[in-house]
Parts: structure tokens; sequence; C-alpha cells
């Protein structure tokens, strides 16, 4: 396992889909957010995302939510890996 999954490992993320991820911690407000957003509407319902961050993206939560994703932070040294997945995408 590498260090990019360890974090992942303990979540409820799926783990029998295909992985993106996309690195937000060099970016300036509100692009982590906008990014995010973008990429999830470019890939597929059965990948999952991790968003690599250097703060909680809390501001983005709400709009996962609305938009019926599932999804969860894990705050380890100094990147906050914050996983994204649609739940049941085949439904």
């Amino acid at each position: 396992m590498t260090n990019e999954t360890s974090p992942i490992a303990g979540t409820s993320a799926p783990t029998d889909r295909p992985r993106e991820t996309l690195d937000a911690r060099d970016l300036p407000p509100p692009q982590p957010l906008q990014n995010t957003l973008e990429r999830l509407a470019e890939i597929d319902a059965e990948t999952v995302l991790v968003q690599r961050n250097d703060r909680v993206p809390q501001h983005l939560y709400p709009k996962l939510s609305d938009r019926g994703y599932e999804y969860e932070t894990v705050e380890r040294d100094d990147v906050v890996t914050t996983v994204i997945w649609t739940p049941n995408p085949g439904e």
C-alpha cells in the first residue's frame, strides 16, 4: 500500500472502484473547491475522487451533500485527504 492510499484505508470509501487524485495543496481558495467540483462533473460515477489539501475543505462539504456524494476526510501530518464517491452509482 502506498502512502497516498493509506489514509483512505480507514474510510468507508469503496475499495473496488477506480480512483483519481486531485492535489489541491498549493491552490489558493476558492480553486480547490472549484477544481474538485469540476473534476467530479468530468469523471465517471464509479470513480472515487481523492482530494489532497493543506486544510479541511469545509466549504466543499455542503456542496457535496447537495449533489448526493458521500465523503470522508482524514487529517494526517500536513495533508488533509478527502475521499469523495457516488453511493450506488448503478442505481
